[in-house]
């Protein structure tokens, strides 16, 4: 196939992923399709990435298989060492909670994640940032004295003196508590506002997560125009 024609093909379908699809209609231009939602971008990240991982093993000589289908030890190790790589976990990042999250640099899922999003290290950074941005909120919220007092409300409530102290109550009191001590109606108070804080201390790694998730939906836009490529050459 011509370089022109399948620029084309990507491009229409760069266009389809990242702006929806519109019926043409004779007269009048019919108003732009609302975009895809988040949720079918991650779907479509989701589709890409398994494709890139389904290719990368394919050279190895691996598959994928349900899980109900068994590999015997000596495979399931060279699977998994195709998956994730032979060295140690490389990515490492320590988040404002004190949570360190650590992933590989080497093996299919990250040569996926690098062939998606063009530098796997600040893809990385940038979605474990974005991933933890709520519990970084509520983090800061514990710092609040009517956070605090509503906590030891909802313990009294939860765990009464006295009473039996187990590792989680249950959930039913624990809800019944959460109302009760106040602390729900605190959360709801605090929370927009730590959350909009947090987002403004990291609005460099957000910017970073979307203009990154952008190349990464072009590529998939990319990786679907040369299926449908090859498809139409099998079918000629």
């Amino acid at each position: 196939m011509h370089h022109a024609t399948r620029r084309a093909i990507i491009t229409a379908t760069a266009a389809l992923v990242l702006a929806g699809c519109a019926t043409a209609r004779p007269g009048p231009a019919a108003p732009a399709a609302a975009p895809p939602s988040r949720q079918e971008q991650d779907r479509i990240l989701k589709a890409a990435e398994h494709r890139l991982v389904v290719d990368c093993l394919s050279a190895q000589g691996l598959t994928l298989r349900p899980a109900a289908q068994p590999r015997a030890p000596a495979e399931d190790a060279r699977l998994q060492t195709a998956l994730f790589g032979k060295k140690p976990r490389e990515l490492s990042l320590t988040l404002a909670t004190g949570l360190t999250v650590t992933a590989n640099s080497d093996g299919c899922v990250a040569a996926a994640r690098a062939n998606l999003y063009g530098d796997q290290n600040r893809w990385f950074r940038a979605q474990v940032t974005v991933d933890n941005l709520r519990a970084e909120a509520q983090a800061r919220m514990k710092d609040d004295p009517a956070h605090r007092a509503a906590l030891d409300r909802w313990t009294r409530c939860a765990a009464p003196a006295g009473g039996p102290r187990t590792g989680r109550p249950d959930p039913v009191v624990a809800d019944r508590c959460t109302r009760e001590s106040g602390l729900a109606a605190v959360k709801a108070r605090l929370e927009p506002a730590e959350l909009a804080t947090v987002r403004t201390l990291h609005r460099d790694q957000l910017a970073t997560y979307e203009r990154l998730r952008a190349r990464a939906l072009l590529r998939a836009a990319e990786l679907s125009a040369t299926t449908t490529e090859t498809k139409g050459n099998d079918a000629s």
